[in-house]
């Protein structure tokens, strides 16, 4: 596989009667940066087959000049690992990436025709979210194994593609490979209603969060004003006084429901 192999190439059988130039030009690396050239996502809620409706979706914009976030297209990432391996992505992972990390198996929602959703639906905790921040943070590897090669870790969160011109809003700084790029240096995952995985490697840190909040700016705001000013560079002084005050706030903490 290359990230510059035709998404078309992976499958023949599921293609429209008349393939635009534009579908024809699409690549796996359009996909992974979101421009695919979809003007709108495709709606796949009530479709059985999702590749088949992905294909057939008008594509009036040339692939790479057009930022749109795209669930789906993260969706046919996922088609085009178990149309090649012949598993599911979360199967396919398990080995090569949860059980290195000591992730438990995870859940991964399905589409109808059996291909992990991609975009979505994988049921992880707070902490694996952390530990996979911190594969990243440190290149790649972890426990001194190279788990996921350190030239792709450099391009997945560099800027590829350019998505808005905001200095001030964190969804305008530039896209990677399923990467943001945040301000302060920083890039970031993130799900729907406030769930991130933050890496801020001028700090050495990540920063993971799991919410459900409808405004994630302001999320992100709260770690730009109050937790990035608390970080430096030497270690701080011991204080009892605050330590016990923040295991009382920590122990008495709830899952809402």
């Amino acid at each position: 596989m290359s990230i510059d192999d035709r998404v078309m190439k992976y499958f023949d059988g599921k293609l429209p009667e008349k393939p635009s130039d534009n579908l024809k030009a699409m690549r796996i690396r359009d996909l992974l940066t979101m421009s695919t050239g979809h003007q709108d996502e495709v709606l796949l809620k009530d479709k059985t087959d999702w590749i088949s409706a992905f294909l057939a979706h008008p594509v009036p914009h040339k692939p790479g000049t057009h930022f749109k976030y795209n669930t789906p297209a993260t969706f046919m990432q996922s088609a085009i690992v178990q149309q090649v391996t012949g598993q599911t992505v979360v199967d396919y992972l398990q080995t090569r990436l949860f059980d290195p990390l000591g992730i438990d198996k995870p859940t991964w929602d399905k589409s109808p025709d059996g291909y992990s959703l991609g975009g979505y639906g994988l049921y992880l905790c707070t902490e694996d979210i952390a530990k996979f921040g911190q594969l990243y943070l440190q290149k790649g590897k972890w426990k001194n194994i190279q788990i996921v090669p350190e030239k792709w870790v450099d391009q997945a969160t560099a800027k590829q593609v350019s998505n808005g011109s905001d200095p001030e809003r964190d969804w305008d700084q530039g896209y990677g490979f399923q990467f943001w790029r945040c301000r302060h240096g920083a890039y970031r995952g993130d799900g729907k209603d406030g769930q991130f995985c933050i890496v801020l490697p001028d700090q050495d840190a990540v920063i993971a969060i799991t919410a459900n909040t409808s405004n994630m700016q302001a999320e992100l705001n709260v770690v730009w004003e109050t937790l990035l000013p608390a970080f430096h560079d030497k270690p701080l002084p011991e204080n009892g006084k605050e330590l016990e005050r923040l295991t009382a706030i920590v122990s008495g903490l709830k899952a809402a429901k």
